[in-house]
């Protein structure tokens, strides 16, 4: 009787962590979804709006080189090099910001959800 107890207890933990670990993926799976129909229309969001961009960046881009040609003098060249530099300082700084806003937690709710269960399972 004695050696039945501990695999009897062992399998009662083995069950439960199995349901605790199908609990959490069942969140999980739930805020995957939400999360994917949020990335899906901001990408899209995002999409139309670097296409409209791009068109009035060409826009500004043409009436920047024509302001520096005729008011400051320069030749074509180096109004070209000059846009293309500004364009460079300000592509470097976006992708700098724009890579710190894209770190982050991922499912946060799943992994603060395994957080607890490990600390009471663990008894902490």
């Amino acid at each position: 009787m004695e050696s039945q107890s501990p695999r009897g207890a062992t399998g009662k933990l083995a069950s439960l962590v199995v349901s605790v670990m199908d609990l959490h993926v069942r969140i999980a799976l739930k805020e995957v979804d939400r999360e994917k129909r949020r990335l899906i229309v901001g990408a899209l969001l995002m999409g139309t709006a670097l296409v409209l961009l791009t068109g009035a960046l060409l826009v500004a881009h043409a009436a920047l080189v024509i302001v520096l040609v005729e008011g400051a003098a320069l030749d074509w060249l180096t109004a070209f090099l000059v846009v293309g530099a500004i364009d460079l300082v300000l592509a470097g700084l976006l992708l700098r910001i724009g890579g710190q806003l894209l770190k982050g937690p991922y499912l946060p709710e799943t992994a603060a959800g395994i957080s607890r269960t490990t600390r009471t399972l663990l008894g902490r």
